[in-house]
Formats: structure tokens, sequence, C-alpha cells
């Protein structure tokens, strides 16, 4: 068993990110006495800052975005002195020599890199921390998203970092596989005797994807625009739930036999064209509206200009393999939705003859239905027929719930932040969580498909009045096969 890192550093500690997740999740690893002995939290940004004012910043972040019946001043206060900060700008390699004397005599116990920082300074901070001698056999390196803006950007990136460390030593972050509900995806299917053998194409009709936001850009203007939905969204938290629920089972429970099957499905996406994501896709944009009561505008106007960057979009996509071919996958995200939610349903398709039909007499049959919400409630759902109650000779069936609420069966569990899964498996070198070089090429070869077809095609952005789920397009995309989306 590999001894867990004694020391984390973190590039981009002064971010956003930093302050809402990573630090709340290291101290709440502490408080749960998770952390290694004599851990140090070695914390780098571009601002010139001493030790104690940067452990104030830290203290006032978890004083903020920590519940208050969670943070306690004993354990703030021994979290502070596993706090430094040292300041560092990539672009200055001389900068990197501070850090290295900051780390003196702890790098043979291990050092987990954390970079939460633009992928552009992904390269010269990983060369840096070589030329400072900061890269070992048990040096690891965490890359938040995003892993480039296409395939080729992405290997741009990846070649950069791989160059300098080796594949298993690599951790690229997609918070989405730290959610407790994603990682139970693969207890429910290979967990339960009763759903593995339905989970093909003999059996299920169609499954949703819905992952949807209330927010708008909420800062992230220069970011975003630009990217756009599908980038943002697609390329990577929903392709992911897309491999879970849809690769073969692994042989073991591993990284490399987890991830090896998500890549065979990601290889398997049917890849879009200029005729296909006509009727396949949909391409949205929120205009002003009304979100939950409250009056916003629209992205246009929170951006300042007219732009073409979807904020929206829908897609019909087939997996092409034995499991599912056939099988349509709807998956649709977006900004300015109605409520958030991320959600998977699984129509099941309907039972091949019913015995309790009668000319001129509706028995109320329906399909079986797996819903199976991630957030913010968690739960899972089957929707199945049961008789309603009553002594007329003619059976009359009607739908009824069986609902399982994790939140509910596991209430004295508290619910963890995703990044406290992700940094705890960083420091014990576990990447079964994380993915994998090759499962991130095959997503962007799949996206560079629709964006290609997108241009060919010279698709548009359709308007929606932001508090509805999209354009009327994407009804009519799932709504001509004669399914709905699940609102």
């Amino acid at each position: 068993m590999t001894e867990p890192s004694a020391t984390f550093l973190l590039f981009g500690a002064t971010g956003d990110l930093a302050r809402r997740m990573i630090f709340p999740s290291l101290y709440n690893l502490l408080a749960d006495g998770l952390l290694p002995d004599d851990f140090l939290i070695l914390a780098s940004g571009r601002s010139e800052m001493s030790d104690d004012a940067f452990r104030e910043e830290v203290c006032a972040a978890l004083r903020q975005f920590l519940p208050a019946d969670r943070y306690d001043d004993e354990v703030a206060s021994q979290f502070r002195t596993m706090i430094g900060y040292q300041p560092v700008d990539a672009a200055k390699p001389d900068q990197f020599a501070a850090l290295a004397q900051r780390i003196d005599g702890r790098l043979e116990r291990g050092l987990s890199v954390y970079l939460s920082t633009p992928p552009s300074l992904f390269a010269p901070t990983a060369q840096g921390l070589a030329d400072a001698g900061l890269i070992a056999a048990n040096t690891r390196i965490a890359m938040e998203k995003p892993i480039g803006k296409d395939l080729a950007s992405s290997k741009q990136v990846n070649d950069g970092i791989g160059a300098l460390f080796a594949e298993d030593q690599i951790f690229r972050v997609d918070h989405y596989l730290g959610k407790e509900t994603v990682q139970n995806l693969l207890a429910l299917r290979f967990g339960n005797v009763m759903f593995e053998p339905l989970w093909n194409t003999g059996a299920i009709d169609h499954v949703q994807i819905t992952v949807g936001e209330t927010v708008g850009l909420e800062g992230r203007v220069s970011y975003y625009d630009g990217v756009g939905a599908l980038r943002d969204m697609v390329q990577n938290h929903i392709l992911q739930i897309l491999s879970i629920i849809t690769m073969e089972p692994p042989a073991r429970m591993d990284p490399t036999a987890v991830r090896d099957e998500k890549v065979k499905v990601l290889r398997s996406l049917r890849p879009m064209t200029a005729e296909t994501v006509k009727t396949n896709s949909v391409r949205g944009q929120y205009t002003p509206g009304a979100v939950q009561g409250e009056i916003v505008t629209g992205y246009a106007d929170e951006l300042g200009q007219p732009s073409d960057t979807e904020t929206f979009v829908a897609l019909k996509a087939y997996i092409d393999n034995w499991r599912w071919q056939g099988v349509p996958f709807y998956l649709r995200t977006g900004k300015r939705m109605p409520a958030r939610q991320s959600e998977i349903l699984i129509q099941f398709k309907p039972v091949r003859h019913s015995i309790f039909w009668r000319a001129g007499h509706g028995t109320g049959l329906e399909p079986n239905t797996l819903i199976i919400r991630l957030q913010p409630e968690e739960y899972i759902r089957l929707l199945i027929m049961s008789k309603r109650p009553g002594l007329e000779r003619q059976v009359h069936l009607e739908e009824v719930t069986l609902d399982v609420s994790l939140t509910a069966a596991f209430a004295g569990q508290r619910r963890r932040i995703a990044y406290e899964r992700l940094i705890l498996d960083l420091l014990a070198g576990d990447q079964t969580l994380f993915v994998r070089r090759d499962e991130v090429e095959a997503q962007w070869t799949w996206i560079d498909s629709i964006i290609d077809g997108w241009k060919e095609a010279n698709m548009k952005v359709a308007p929606y009045s932001s508090g509805n789920w999209g354009p009327s397009s994407a009804i009519a995309l799932i709504e001509r096969d004669g399914a709905s989306w699940h609102d």
C-alpha cells in the first residue's frame, strides 16, 4: 500500500475554487483524522503575501463556506499551522527555487501537486517543478479542467505534462466523479442482480441525462464565452456519467479495469456530421426572463456584446456496440434553467404483450422508468405498475413509485464535498475517479465532430427565455421519436 503524500502543493491558491472547495475539503479531511501526520499544505499564487496573511484569508473562507456546525475553532487553529504560502509566477522559473526550499527534506515522503490554474500554465508550472528538482517517483500532479479546447490542444496540454510525469502520476480532475451519487452508479449496476440483465438494447428504449443550472455567467465571462455548454459540460461531466452508466462490467474495481471499460464506450460514440447535427443537436442561448421568481438578464446583456456561444445544448447520441445498438441517448445541459438538477432517466421498453388489455377499456399500462437524481436531492426512483384497489372485474393498473432516498437512508452520514474524495485519492495515489489521457482524447474526438458539424452546417444559437428548458427545438428533438424530456 502506497503511503499518502505528506505535502500538498496548491497552485492557484487565491482563486475561487480553492476558497470554496479545496481548503474546506482539506479542513474536513483533517477534522475526520484522514490527513497524514506532519501534513504540509503549501499554497502558491502570484500575489505577494505572508504566511499569516494567507492563513487569515483561508480561515475567513472556511467560516464563509463551511456549514456553521462544521466549523470548529480548535480544528481551524490546527489547520492554520499546516498552511504556508509561497508566491510563484509560472512565467518566472527562478521563483520555483523558493518552493523547493519550503519543501526541503519532505520530498521522499511524497508530494501531491494540484493545478487550479488556466491550462496554459500547466506545462510551464510542471517545467518549473522539474527545474527545481521537485519531480520524483512519488510526485503526483492533478489538473483541473479544461484539458484543452479541442483534441489538438488537449494533446498539446497532455504532451507538456506527459513529458515530465508518467501517466500513473497524472490525475485529471472531473469533480462530478467525486460525487457520492455518481460513484453509486457503479454500485447500482454491478451490486444488484435485477438491473444488469436488463441493462441493454433488449430492455431499454432510451436514456436521458440532464444537467441543468439556474445560474448565468456568474463572473466567468472571460472563460465561458467562446467555450460554451458543449465544451464546458458535455465534454467532461456528461460524457463521464454516460460512460459509467453504459460501460461493460470491469473485471475488478481498480483504476485500470474501470477506465479501460469507460474508454471503450467513449470510442463507440457515433460521430456527428454536418447532416446529422441538424436533426440530432440543438444550440441555444438564454435571453432575459425569470428564474425561480427572479428577473434576470440575457447572455448577450451580461457579456456586453452579441455572441454565438451556446449556453444550452441538447444532443441525440448513439453508442455503436453490441449492448447499446439502436438505443438513443438524449443529453442536455444549460444555464438559466428552471431548476438546478442533475438526473439520469432510464426508460424501459413496454411489456411485449399486455394480458390486461380489453377492447374498449384502457388499462393504464406504462413502461417502467428508473430515475436517478444526482443533485440537489439524491434518490433512486423506480416507476412500476400496480393494480388499483377496487372490486371491478377489469384490472386497472396504476403507476406507483418505489422511492429510495439516499439522503434519508444515510441521514446520519455527512454529505461530503466531492473534492474531499478526490483529494484523498490523490494523496493515496488511487486514479479510479480520475480521467485517463485516452478518455479525454476520446471525449474530444466526439465533441470535435459536433463542433465541426455545426461550423459546416452554419448552425446558429436559438434563443430561449431564461427560466425555460431551452429552445422549443430541444423539445422537438426528443418528441419526434415519441418520447418527452423528464422535467
